[in-house]
């Protein structure tokens, strides 16, 4: 299950072993402290036990599964939390029969980030509910913010949610705690709307580089030139501007050649679906031969910075007057 439904599968009881994966770290958090706060443990220096999965090696793995059929004291139930376990099919045939058979009164939780290759193994073991708390979507993300909002006794317009989910760069721990500054600014009852976001959340500095190569797509140079000001300003170097340009143009050289749907061509190229569906009007407009030879520009302009035949922002420069002037 993804970890937007585990709160409703809570609901309807506890499952003896869940294996809560994502790179999501907010979700696995929470993830934790919902399924923690569902055993209901008042005696947590007792019943609650984290252990960190890289000391679960030979002998200490037969005594933890061991350690996993204790009994709770002064609670119904126990929870054991293992942090970063990824077993090798030796280890896990170790665990298997527990798996097979857990103890009524443990709940065990392995907590993992889903870096390691065999991450993908242990989500196929039998025996674990999984909580998937892999990096979701646009449109998941802003129906969960609607509901993180609505907890928090804000109200939000749809666009105002899709505009958080963009300027945040799709990072839920940084839209919870922008959320309490809205709940800060409005109080309880407010109302968020787009002009609110776009007043006081600041934008991720990956979306500002998409707003850059937009307004490029569209020559539009007023756009364009306070974009650019704004990131030359904070730290971005030219060097890294002109590489997002050459790469955005690779990107509608990509999609214009091109005939799958928007969500094959995002899962393909390893973007949004929002993202393609943009960069597909940019190529359309521009058309492929103007698309083509703008990408062999910007990448001679970036090879030529890069070995020192040009400085950068001599390179940067060159770029942009291709781009607006070519």
């Amino acid at each position: 299950m993804k970890f937007v439904q585990l709160a409703r599968s809570l609901q309807e009881g506890l499952d003896p072993i869940y294996l809560v994966d994502g790179e999501e770290t907010y979700f696995r958090d929470h993830a934790v402290k919902s399924i923690s706060a569902a055993c209901g443990i008042t005696m947590p220096m007792l019943n609650d036990a984290r252990v960190e999965g890289e000391t679960l090696k030979g002998d200490r793995l037969v005594s933890f599964k061991g350690d996993l059929c204790a009994l709770p004291f002064m609670d119904e139930r126990r929870l054991v939390r293992v942090y970063d376990f990824y077993p090798s099919e030796k280890e896990w045939e170790i665990l298997r029969p527990y798996a097979e058979k857990p103890c009524e009164s443990t709940v065990l939780v392995i907590v993992n980030s889903g870096k390691k290759a065999n991450s993908a193994d242990l989500r196929k073991k039998k025996g674990l509910t999984l909580v998937d708390c892999s990096r979701e979507s646009e449109e998941t993300l802003a129906r969960w913010l609607f509901g993180l909002m609505r907890k928090k006794g804000l109200a939000a317009d749809g666009d105002a949610l899709s505009l958080m989910v963009r300027y945040c760069n799709l990072d839920a721990a940084r839209m919870a705690k922008e959320c309490d500054k809205l709940l800060l600014l409005l109080g309880e009852g407010g109302r968020v709307t787009a002009e609110t976001v776009e007043e006081n959340i600041a934008k991720d500095v990956e979306y500002k580089i998409y707003e850059l190569t937009q307004a490029a797509s569209r020559r539009n140079g007023n756009a364009f030139n306070e974009i650019l000001h704004d990131l030359l300003e904070k730290g971005y170097d030219e060097y890294a501007v002109l590489s997002s340009l050459t790469s955005h143009y690779r990107t509608l050289c990509e999609i214009s050649g091109m005939k799958l749907s928007d969500e094959q061509t995002a899962k393909v190229l390893g973007v949004k679906p929002y993202s393609v569906r943009k960069n597909r009007e940019a190529a359309e407009r521009l058309g492929k031969e103007r698309v083509q030879a703008l990408y062999e520009g910007l990448y001679s302009l970036s090879c030529g910075a890069k070995n020192g035949k040009y400085s950068a922002k001599g390179a940067l420069f060159a770029a942009i007057a291709k781009i607006f002037f070519g």
